[in-house]
């Protein structure tokens, strides 16, 4: 496996690295504004290819034990696991992330995610055999679907690479993944891995390019059987509308709007030091983070004191340096936004407690920041930013906190800040998300699902029920009735 050298080229069809014959795209280092690399894409042609080579291998796939492809998997975790060190690498370069994040949660949660699923591959089961109609016996198969084309975001490349081809291969799928045409590195250099671990080629096909092309022409593939996507629910909208046009079966993992809840009683450093870590992970480029603290009134100041403490505090710089705490956004572009949004928010009468600034000199950099005094309905509570920018409002009761967390249109992620059982019950219960951490915030293991409710998607990442989305349910019966005539047929005709 290579470190930064793509020099031949940025597909990866039927075992092969490929030069792209569609447009150059240039990348910039984005903690540095150098170029990085030029990135060759792929024509409609080169989808299609990695669309046949996905076809083809999934006859040899799908025919094997789930034991055979566990043992493939588990070859691939210990492939992953000897480049360690060159998929941090590249993933920092790619992203702007700290090394510290790449090599201590980005690399060993894919790997982590790839032993789950060896593991995984072994026991996907459904009902029971039973006699639910007479005379018969009734059992569950579960079935790959055939090519899945998935498309994933650049804020976790390696990560988000290894949540969509997993459950699909390891459900005996084949698949042909397109990631941000910004961040394609380590998302090839997986693909690359699981060649060199022995899984048959064609299985993981990988093509670079815009949505607008090539992810266009993988969902409207007539061979792809299915469509997952992590991005925003903008584009969300507009895939699952080009996949009913050919029937596909659609996991979304869109937007999020993250809600974080402090109670009065709530633990107030163990909060702040939550709240800092959730609304900075990743410089914020994150649809779990936390971006929107409601905060009981009695503790409000104390609270976003502390916050602003530790934000202040933050080192925000080269992500080389293992003191570095928060790297850099992923474009010039995306960092105007976010400051953009952080301008008219002051604007609009909110106050900045902690940064609210990006950095002087090269490179795409911003301070972690706190406002308050923004108003329920206004632009920073309810749209994402993407970035390291935490909202803090007041509330008086419970009721109150709930409402407020649920009001926006998004519901993948909440986390609720109490010592009290019964509240912390009724806040995971009450809470519209498809994960609600007590007194946490962030933590996913592959064990557990990750998805949303409302405009955050459908379906589910990791764990057992993402086999939910990759398989097809088949209902088998086989009758044992000895006789010629079975009694439900005098419903249509009688014996004679």
């Amino acid at each position: 496996m290579s470190g930064f050298n793509f020099s031949q080229g940025h597909q990866f069809i039927n075992g092969s690295w490929r030069r792209g014959t569609g447009e150059l795209l240039i990348r910039i280092n984005p903690a540095t504004g150098e170029q990085l690399e030029e990135v060759d894409t792929a024509s409609v042609a080169e989808v299609d290819e990695a669309v046949q080579a996905a076809a083809k291998a999934f006859e040899i796939w799908s025919a094997l034990t789930p034991g055979e492809r566990s043992d493939h998997l588990l070859a691939l975790a210990r492939e992953l696991q000897s480049h360690a060190q060159v998929l941090a690498e590249v993933e920092t370069a790619q992203t702007g992330k700290s090394m510290r994040m790449s090599t201590e949660f980005d690399v060993p949660g894919s790997i982590d995610n790839v032993n789950f699923f060896a593991g995984a591959a072994r026991n996907l089961q459904g009902l029971a055999s039973g006699d639910y109609a007479g005379n018969t016996t009734s059992m569950i198969r579960r079935e790959p679907i055939g090519v899945v084309g998935s498309i994933s975001p650049w804020n976790y490349p390696l990560q988000m690479a290894a949540w969509k081809v997993l459950p699909a291969i390891a459900a005996g799928n084949t698949i042909v993944l397109k990631p941000s045409e910004l961040t394609p590195g380590t998302s090839l250099l997986f693909a690359q891995a699981a060649k060199d671990a022995g899984l048959p080629d064609g299985v993981i096909n990988v093509v670079v390019g815009s949505g607008a092309s090539v992810g266009e022409a993988l969902v409207r593939h007539k061979q792809v059987r299915m469509t997952s996507f992590t991005g925003s629910t903008q584009v969300g909208l507009k895939i699952m509308t080009m996949a009913a046009e050919t029937g596909k079966r659609v996991h979304l993992e869109l937007g999020g709007k993250a809600p974080f809840v402090v109670f009065d009683d709530a633990d107030i450093e163990a909060a702040a030091h939550g709240a800092v870590a959730g609304s900075t992970i990743n410089a914020g480029q994150d649809c779990t983070a936390a971006t929107r603290a409601y905060v009981h009134s009695s503790v409000f100041e104390k609270f976003t004191r502390r916050v602003a403490q530790l934000m202040d505090a933050m080192v925000v710089g080269d992500p080389q340096d293992p003191n570095t705490d928060m790297g850099a956004l992923i474009s010039a572009a995306h960092l105007q936004k976010v400051s953009s949004m952080v301008q008219r928010a002051v604007g609009s009468g909110a106050s900045v407690l902690a940064g609210g600034r990006r950095l002087e000199g090269p490179g795409n950099f911003y301070r972690p920041t706190l406002l308050v005094g923004a108003s329920q309905d206004s632009e920073i509570v309810q749209h994402e930013v993407f970035g390291p920018v935490l909202v803090a409002l007041p509330f008086e009761t419970d009721e109150e906190a709930i409402e407020l967390a649920n009001d926006t249109p998004y519901g993948l992620a909440a986390s609720a800040w109490t010592k009290d059982l019964n509240r912390a019950m009724r806040a995971s219960a009450q809470i519209q998300a498809g994960c609600v951490w007590i007194n946490e915030h962030i933590i996913i293991v592959s064990e557990m699902p990750h998805g949303g409710y409302k405009s955050s998607g459908m379906g589910k990442d990791m764990s057992q029920y993402s086999f939910d989305e990759y398989t097809n349910v088949k209902h088998v019966l086989i009758s044992h009735d000895t006789d010629t005539h079975r009694e439900w047929q005098n419903t249509v005709f009688l014996q004679r």
